[in-house]
């Protein structure tokens, strides 16, 4: 598994969007047992943190002890520094194993074999992500361009994962049909520059040319902007749902 995130990862905390609250409704809904949950690839806690208030236990892992240490504390939530493909966790364990914006840098076969050793039976594995932003056309005109053809090369292969909606990941679980959620954000110009300096291309574009190009795509932004404090920022969430039998 790579760590493309331990870097800034206080602004990582800080930028990256939340999910809706509709989206962990629904999972609530559809699971019974509410003992213990495993947040894999925690980053800054952000799942944990809303697991924590419907479940026991919620044990969140990550490879990354930078981004941990900038995550959400409460009192039932156990963070831990792990790789997702192997943990110290007792088998049979989990109701819940929950993966956001993660699993496209995990090695498939080694962590569903993790996944199946740690659930309970008829537990739940939740894969969740989110799209590429829209804001308007101008906007995302301008940031298109700067995705396909400033940093296109830069992006790690993997990336392919969440432009092709996670539908094209193995996933070797009876899946459950889930509706379509879309996370909707109310953010500044600066919010969303914010954001787009986390993008792990934009990182790698940095340290092979020295400069940040966002700063020239801040630039086009600024003047397409208008006079409105923040925009609604749309985010497309990705979402699969797996029944773990055995």
């Amino acid at each position: 598994m790579k760590d493309n995130f331990s870097t800034q990862s206080d602004k990582y905390a800080k930028y990256r969007p939340s999910y809706p609250k509709e989206l962990f409704n629904y999972l609530d809904h559809i699971i019974s047992n509410k003992n213990n949950a495993w947040d894999c690839g925690t980053g800054n806690g952000q799942i944990a943190s809303i697991l924590s208030k419907t479940y026991n236990n919620v044990y969140a892992t990550d490879i990354s002890q930078s981004q941990i240490d900038n995550a959400t504390k409460t009192d039932n939530i156990f963070y831990s520094v792990q790789a997702a493909e192997k943990t110290n966790f007792n088998e049979n364990f989990f109701n819940l194993i929950v993966v956001a914006q993660a699993i496209h840098w995990f090695n498939f076969d080694e962590f569903y074999t993790e996944v199946k050793r740690t659930a309970q039976k008829d537990a739940l594995l939740a894969v969740i992500g989110y799209g590429r932003l829209k804001i308007s056309k101008e906007i995302d005109d301008l940031i298109s361009d700067f995705y396909v053809n400033i940093i296109g090369k830069y992006w790690d292969k993997e990336r392919k994962y969440i432009d092709e909606d996670y539908k094209t990941i193995p996933f070797p679980f009876n899946e459950i049909e889930s509706p379509k959620f879309e996370n909707v954000q109310l953010w500044s110009l600066e919010h969303l520059i914010g954001y787009l300096n986390t993008w792990s291309a934009v990182k790698h574009f940095i340290k092979q040319n020295n400069y940040n190009p966002i700063e020239q795509l801040q630039i086009e932004i600024e003047k397409v902007w208008g006079t409105e404090t923040t925009k609604a920022i749309h985010f497309p969430i990705l979402l699969r749902v797996g029944k773990i039998e055995k």
